[in-house]
């Protein structure tokens, strides 16, 4: 198991992982599909605030996400997170989220952060198993305030945070 840069090349493949109207809402928000895969290209554009990254096993990728950097505030966010159909309900989800953390962790911020849409059960249960936490119900009614949705807001415990 290894994580990589993702390769824009790659974003056919990752957007063809999302297989209905509301995994394509889950992942973006937007509900256009198929997933436009010109869309997940544009997620790749070079920013030193956002990096993206391809999951492989055995050599084929099974998992696109992102690291959202916010050095303002000292915290890194897990985004856009999806694994392959196929590799779904095996772990897999959970071994990639690891290893995003690591990178996150890594990256030396104080917070980790992710949101989920609170319909997105399997993802929910993920996070927890990985460790994450909900944040306080005030706090994430805040976040939520010029969000489209009433996210879900975890994160992991850190030293610092």
């Amino acid at each position: 198991m290894e994580l990589r840069g993702f390769d824009v090349g790659q974003a056919a493949v990752v957007a063809g992982w999302a297989t209905s109207a509301q995994e394509v809402s889950l992942l973006s928000g937007r509900t256009q599909f198929p997933f436009p895969a010109e869309l997940v290209g544009s997620w790749a554009k070079p920013a030193d605030d956002v990096r993206c990254y391809l999951y492989y096993v055995s050599g084929e990728p099974v998992g696109y996400g992102e690291l959202w950097l916010d050095d303002e505030e000292d915290e890194v966010e897990l985004a856009r997170i999806i694994v392959r159909p196929g590799s779904r309900g095996r772990g897999i989800g959970a071994a990639f989220v690891k290893a995003l953390l690591g990178s996150a962790l890594e990256a030396g911020y104080a917070d980790v952060f992710l949101r989920v849409r609170p319909d997105n059960d399997v993802a929910i249960r993920t996070y927890r198993r990985v460790g994450f936490e909900y944040v306080a119900a005030d706090l994430a009614d805040e976040w939520n305030k010029e969000q489209p949705v009433a996210y879900t807001w975890m994160q992991y415990p850190t030293a610092a945070g």
